[in-house]
């Protein structure tokens, strides 16, 4: 079967592929394969990224290294190769405060890897939680649990900002399991793992989760204040001093003669 011949195949054009001598020697068909499987990716890629849900962020060509007490950029930017991908479930753990550019860092990471192919899901943890916990009857949780155990790529944002309860805390165990040495997870939380006890308070589960989220895990520590807070301090400043340049309206100036 020629190159082209099997491009028909696997673009499922049937009557082609049964008549493929009366088409093989047409001129128009080699373009015509071409443009069509070139279409077909884009609008599949399109369709990922609305999935995807990765909302805008700033590239790491804009992330200030110079802010966070401690990074360990070089880890970061390994990260950023996607080589951490390696098909054995490798996950990846971001912890710090608020505002040290966790989220920045793992929705480049997310992009990158939606732009290489692989299906990808950036959610914060509150939202992809109150979806599983909504689903009305064991066959939709499992459609929705398998649904975020198949992407090749989950990034679960926001782990520790709100307390859950341990039907949460279950729900978000069967989805690290159903991923465990898979495909890749990566969490952002602004809690110590050894603090993961207060978001599920009562959940027995979570020495198991946390076990197999970082069993093949590297972590990234982030230490420093929040940079969001500096740029509105900063913007607040410069507004300031703005309104002090502006010169002073003269009373009297510009108004109606009241002589």
């Amino acid at each position: 079967m020629t190159d082209l011949q099997s491009l028909a195949k696997k673009l499922g054009f049937k009557a082609m592929i049964a008549n493929w001598e009366s088409y093989c020697h047409q001129p128009w068909v080699a373009p015509f394969l071409k443009d069509e499987e070139a279409e077909r990716v884009r609008l599949g890629l399109e369709r990922h990224k609305r999935d995807a849900k990765i909302g805008e962020f700033k590239p790491m060509a804009d992330f200030n290294w110079d802010w966070p007490e401690e990074i360990d950029r070089e880890l970061v930017q390994d990260l950023l190769t996607l080589r951490f991908l390696d098909g054995k479930g490798t996950n990846l753990a971001f912890v710090g405060p608020n505002g040290v550019g966790k989220t920045m860092i793992v929705q480049n990471i997310a992009y990158s890897a939606l732009s290489n192919g692989l299906r990808t899901r950036f959610v914060p943890a509150s939202q992809m939680l109150s979806e599983l916990s909504a689903q009305d009857g064991d066959k939709a949780l499992d459609r929705c649990l398998k649904k975020y155990c198949g992407y090749d790529l989950l990034a679960i944002d926001e782990l520790g900002y709100l307390d859950y309860g341990t039907r949460y805390a279950d729900l978000l165990f069967q989805v690290i399991n159903g991923r465990y040495k898979k495909r890749s997870t990566i969490v952002t939380t602004n809690k110590a793992f050894q603090e993961w006890n207060a978001i599920f308070p009562n959940a027995m589960c979570v020495t198991a989760l946390v076990d197999r989220l970082m069993h093949r895990a590297d972590l990234v520590v982030i230490k420093g204040k929040s940079f969001r807070e500096h740029e509105a301090t900063e913007s607040a400043q410069t507004k300031a001093k703005e309104r002090r340049s502006r010169p002073k309206l003269v009373a009297g100036i510009g108004g109606k003669n009241n002589d």
